[in-house]
């Protein structure tokens, strides 16, 4: 097939609502809490900074970067996948970066491209840069920093994850592609359409050449509609044996149910602690799946690539992130319930030019394992089950 047509084929699947989308983004920009930051650094990537932070903190305080898929914009994936509601129910802060026309004229993430999909540079560092202004704005903790995104903003994801592991406790991947399979639109394409088939330990060493990380790695959850017509569903297994592989783990399951209804695959460490998790939509075509959430909330709401399918993932996700267990304290004043008008982020722009430590920029390292808790390895091996319960 000639690259031209190969082009046009990667621009129809990944924007198929049109100028549609352009309404819908700034209808919601009006409709959203979140608050744009302009000066984070240097921002190679040429890429929008748009963040939420709650009225009550959970502590210690976590952050999560949320990336959206093509032709959508920060706040359009936010009111579509719920990610501030579930912010300000559980107390943590959102990080929200924004492609823009200029760099990608489809509003997709550059995850296919070298630059901008390697460790300081391009929309790679940028996204970093942004999460330290949060970071040190905010005093997250610097062991509770997450990523998830949807399609290209899935791809991006699993970039973050790979380049710098450092930084991320742990990510969730939905309806994208595995690290580092592709540097340009054809070979992109590729893995969107046919997901080649690659050992576990090649694409293992993608990702550990990726950066010159030594400590512990990321945990990452993998989402997936299996009548996906525009990201193969085979990425999600590719996806689960990269980091399998980077783990150290079988490819075998070491538990397999059905949650929300379904199917659900789970890889433990030898401390008995979640490191990968696997979801299948069944019949589920492309985006991200909604529903009502196991606290009997909704998050989001139904539109382009927002499929309602009875299950929350942004709800689930938070939950594979250990971020929803915190309950606000009540106050008495209703309105301290919701994010004040005058958010603490709007004067981000101004406090972020003062002087802030070069040290900040990178997190400190998580600390490899300590030793093997037996008893952790059995009740999580019980529970997964579902022979008892958490």
């Amino acid at each position: 097939m000639p690259l031209s047509r190969n082009v046009e084929l990667f621009r129809r699947l990944l924007t198929p609502h049109g100028a549609r989308l352009s309404e819908a983004g700034r209808d919601a920009a009006l409709r959203s809490p979140l608050v744009e930051v302009t000066d984070f650094g240097a921002n190679p990537g040429n890429l929008q900074m748009f963040g939420f932070v709650p009225a009550q903190w959970q502590e210690p305080r976590a952050l999560v970067v949320v990336l959206h898929g093509c032709g959508q914009t920060a706040a359009g994936y936010d009111l579509g996948a719920g990610w501030s509601t579930v912010a300000k129910h559980f107390g943590f802060a959102l990080l929200m970066p924004q492609q823009q026309v200029s760099n990608n004229a489809n509003g997709c993430f550059n995850w296919f491209n070298r630059n901008d999909a390697s460790r300081d540079s391009g929309e790679a560092a940028s996204i970093r840069q942004m999460i330290a202004q949060m970071a040190n704005e905010h005093c997250i903790d610097a062991h509770r920093i997450f990523v998830t995104g949807l399609s290209a903003g899935g791809a991006m994801t699993a970039v973050m994850l790979a380049t710098y592991p450092d930084v991320f406790a742990a990510g969730a991947v939905i309806a994208g592609l595995p690290y580092g399979i592709a540097s340009s639109v054809r070979q992109a394409l590729a893995g969107m359409v046919h997901s080649p088939t690659r050992s576990p330990r090649e694409l293992g060493d993608l990702v550990r050449t990726a950066s010159n990380h030594s400590g512990a790695w990321p945990r990452i959850s993998v989402w997936h509609g299996s009548a996906d017509r525009t990201v193969n569903p085979g990425n999600a297994n590719e996806i689960v044996k990269q980091w399998l592989d980077v783990h150290g783990l079988p490819l075998a399951p070491m538990s397999e149910k059905t949650v929300d209804g379904y199917p659900h695959q789970v890889w433990w460490n030898a401390e008995g602690e979640t490191v990968v998790e696997s979801y299948t939509i069944t019949g589920m075509a492309h985006g991200t799946p909604i529903g009502t959430a196991e606290n009997d909330e909704r998050y989001g709401a139904q539109g382009p690539f927002l499929i309602e399918a009875g299950i929350s993932s942004s709800y689930r996700i938070a939950e594979f992130f250990c971020l929803t267990k915190w309950i606000r304290q009540k106050k008495e004043s209703a309105s301290a319930e919701l994010i004040p008008t005058a958010s603490p982020m709007r004067g981000a722009p101004d406090r972020a030019k003062r002087a802030r430590p070069r040290g900040a920029e990178k997190e400190p390292e998580r600390e490899p394992r300590g030793r093997i808790d037996v008893g952790a390895v059995i009740t999580r091996a019980l529970t997964a089950a579902g022979l008892i319960k958490q």
